[in-house]
Order: C-alpha cells, then sequence, then structure tokens
C-alpha cells in the first residue's frame, strides 16, 4: 500500500507534465481575468 504512494513522487515525468499543465491553466485564468477587467473599464469609459 505505502509503495503505491510514492510512484507519483519518483515519477517524475508525470509530475513534470501535471506542473506544466497548472502553469498553462493559471496562465489562461490570469489572462481570462485581465481581459474582462479590460473590457469593463472601456464600458464604464
Amino acid at each position: 500500500m505505502l509503495s503505491q504512494l510514492f510512484i507519483p513522487l519518483v515519477n517524475w515525468t508525470l509530475g513534470t507534465i501535471i506542473i506544466i499543465v497548472f502553469g498553462v491553466v493559471c496562465l489562461a485564468l490570469m489572462l481570462i481575468v485581465n481581459k474582462m477587467v479590460n473590457s469593463d473599464r472601456k464600458k464604464d469609459n
């Protein structure tokens, strides 16, 4: 049971892919929020 829990910690390729996907998702969310904020400012003016 314990050996199965530590397999993802040793698998560097899977961890790297997960970190890259997480970074891309964070960047996408930041860009979406930035677009929403900028469009709201333009409508108010």
